[in-house]
């Protein structure tokens, strides 16, 4: 089958090349009825556009570029993914700009505006500064941001302190009172705020119940799952340990049932744990968990990548997905209390 070229849509069409390319890049005045007919000649004859071509006559390189901080992490693959695959349908590749270390950002963001200048350009989880904003709007790239949120940039995101909220008032139904909470640092080097947001919902939800705020019971440090099993064990150290843990991520719900398998409790009947994000390894877990769209989150950002370059005056869009609770198996009403079960194991006789 021979490739359907511009020359084609024209003639099916109707009308000159330059109308043709005038519709396909959203330029100069077209009448409505002749842009339908050149529309509906590309859906006829199943015409794609040389992207690469088009971006090169633009001084652009055709691709989307994804910034993404730790995209080897399970959310930020599940978004990078979905990116992956709406990007493909469209025709265009995607190049990923790994974040390990803060000063990594700023320089993938001079690279991008400078020799670079993709076709678009997706950010995710991170904080641009003010010169950063203003080094791409002089490159002409307008970025699109998931799980964060600047003015008159569009986004995509989820209400996390309703996330966390949910998490927290999920294990109060249950009966506990005694809720922990572990999660990152308030003031994280790279600028990721979603913990500080939950966190913001778990102490909403103890308020709304009347419960106080307990001493020691709200743990926050460098992202990971060591430093969640290490939270995990000073929480159930206490004199008076929670009965239940709401964990800002899944990582770090995954390092609180470590510990307490270390500690030989019984999960959920001596402790309950709830995570955030349902990451592929949350299922598999048995782990209960608040589910934002991962994937859907990145084929958000392709969608709107690709309609605002079509229509660069289009106005910022803010995108937020709907989150549920996914009830697995790390928690339950709060039969015994961790102090209770760590007493009870010791009292069990060795041996036959």
């Amino acid at each position: 089958m021979s490739v359907v070229t511009i020359h084609d849509v024209a003639r099916q069409a109707g009308v000159a090349v330059a109308t043709v390319s005038r519709v396909m890049n959203n330029t100069g005045q077209v009448r409505a009825e002749t842009r339908q007919r050149v529309l509906s000649a590309v859906t006829t004859l199943g015409y794609r556009p040389n992207r690469t071509a088009r971006g090169m006559a633009r001084g652009r390189l055709a691709t989307v570029a994804v910034l993404v901080p730790f995209v080897t992490h399970p959310s930020a693959f599940a978004r990078v993914q979905g990116m992956v695959e709406s990007c493909r349908d469209l025709g265009l590749p995607v190049s990923l700009f790994d974040v390990e270390l803060p000063e990594h950002q700023g320089e993938h963001l001079r690279a991008l505006a400078g020799d670079l200048r993709p076709e678009g350009l997706v950010v995710v989880s991170l904080q641009l500064t003010s010169d950063e904003r203003a080094r791409l709007d002089e490159a002409g790239l307008r970025p699109v941001l998931v799980d964060t949120e600047a003015a008159g940039l569009s986004t995509v995101c989820i209400d996390d302190e309703a996330g966390g909220a949910l998490a927290t008032n999920h294990l109060l139904e249950l009966g506990h009172q005694r809720v922990g909470f572990i999660g990152d640092l308030e003031h994280d080097r790279f600028g990721f705020t979603a913990s500080e947001r939950r966190h913001a919902g778990y102490l909403r939800a103890l308020a709304e119940a009347g419960l106080p705020q307990r001493a020691g019971y709200q743990r926050t440090g460098p992202h990971g799952r060591e430093t969640a099993r290490e939270h995990a064990r000073a929480l159930l150290a206490l004199a008076e340990p929670p009965t239940a843990i709401f964990a800002a991520s899944d990582t770090q719900a995954l390092g609180a049932l470590e510990a307490a398998r270390e500690q030989g409790l019984t999960v959920p009947d001596d402790l309950s744990v709830i995570g955030f994000d349902d990451v592929e390894i949350a299922e598999h877990a048995g782990l209960t968990t608040i589910r934002q769209p991962l994937v859907d989150s990145g084929r958000q950002a392709a969608r709107i990548v690709e309609q605002e370059r079509a229509d660069p005056g289009r106005a910022a869009e803010r995108c937020v997905l709907d989150i549920t609770l996914v009830a697995r198996q790390t928690t339950a009403p709060p039969h015994h209390s961790a102090a209770a079960g760590r007493r009870r194991r010791a009292a069990r006789p060795v041996g036959g």
